[in-house]
């Protein structure tokens, strides 16, 4: 089973990339990936899924339906994922799900499994100036997290999303760390999807020879074995079922962004991580050391 699925790979229904639970072990998550013409619709019928809309680029307009009523939302976007954060959307299970493009576009639609075809929260609209942005690590272990989705800022039954960006040179998603246990108030079970987009850094030249490019590990326990060392591009997915995973390596040159959705099969929602000891000591240099100042990426890409 290759847990990396090269952009193209996965291409389906006018969807660049589609992520759904299948029979390989893949069991709570999903995300669909594309762009979309000026005026183009995409419609989701949800029973027991629960979707969140991030525009990539451009702007979208949300429209959910169900037996309750009528929600919409016009998600104003942005020019690239480096550009900053986006207005996103949840839409609650049991609704049926329409984006339309406002102008081109290009969006992603991720979603979690649900107990339960009924809404247990309602549709929201988060503005990108809600959107809490964490700059977490230090030195060259420096990324901007976007926490539109996550617990404490979105309420949704299993769902968890944000967005990454770690500056060229940088490493993320570490000190490796896993979630594929539940233990109270120590790791919650979670699978997790990372979709990439690569760009030279800011401020250099985009030659069309550019090949921009970023790494992604994951590696398991003797019990759960799991082996992916990945050369990953803009639209590749990297699924995470269990495992340690990170670093995620921006190049040097080239900036690396990453969406990831999480859910799992248990009560908490909640993002409880352990490190692997034998790296864990890494957090604790990061009070001596200044967060990379490129960060908070911004600009227009």
């Amino acid at each position: 089973m290759s847990w990396h699925r090269p952009h193209g790979s996965t291409s389906r229904d006018g969807w660049d990339v589609v992520v759904e639970p299948d029979a390989s072990g893949w069991e709570h998550t999903g995300l669909y990936a594309g762009r979309l013409a000026d005026g183009e619709t995409r419609t989701f019928e949800a029973g027991h899924r629960e979707h969140v809309v991030v525009p990539l680029s451009g702007s979208v307009a949300v429209v959910a339906e169900r037996a309750e009523g009528r929600d919409e939302a016009k998600l104003d976007g942005r020019a690239s994922v480096f550009a900053g954060p986006t207005d996103v959307a949840y839409v609650p299970a049991g609704s049926t799900l329409s984006v339309t493009a406002v102008g081109d576009a290009r969006v992603a639609v991720v979603f979690a499994l649900t107990a339960s075809a009924q809404a247990r929260f309602p549709f929201r609209h988060v503005s990108a100036g809600e959107v809490p942005v964490e700059l977490r690590g230090a030195g060259i272990a420096s990324r901007e997290v976007r926490n539109f989705g996550t617990p404490g800022v979105l309420d949704a039954d299993s769902i968890i999303a944000c967005e990454v960006v770690t500056p060229a040179g940088n490493w993320s998603s570490w000190p490796p760390h896993k979630h594929d246990e539940e233990r109270p108030d120590e790791e919650t079970q979670l699978e997790e999807i990372y979709y990439f987009q690569v760009a030279p850094e800011a401020g250099s030249p985009e030659a069309a020879t550019t090949d921009p490019v970023g790494y992604q590990r994951v590696y398991g326990t003797e019990h759960r074995p799991i082996e992916v060392l990945a050369e990953v591009r803009s639209g590749d997915v990297v699924l995470v079922p269990h495992g340690w995973h990170g670093p995620a390596m921006a190049a040097p040159g080239y900036d690396l962004y990453y969406l990831n959705v999480m859910a799992g099969p248990g009560e908490e929602r909640a993002w409880l991580i352990c490190d692997d000891p034998a790296h864990g000591w890494v957090r604790d240099t990061w009070p001596a050391q200044q967060v990379d100042p490129r960060l908070p990426l911004g600009g227009t890409r």
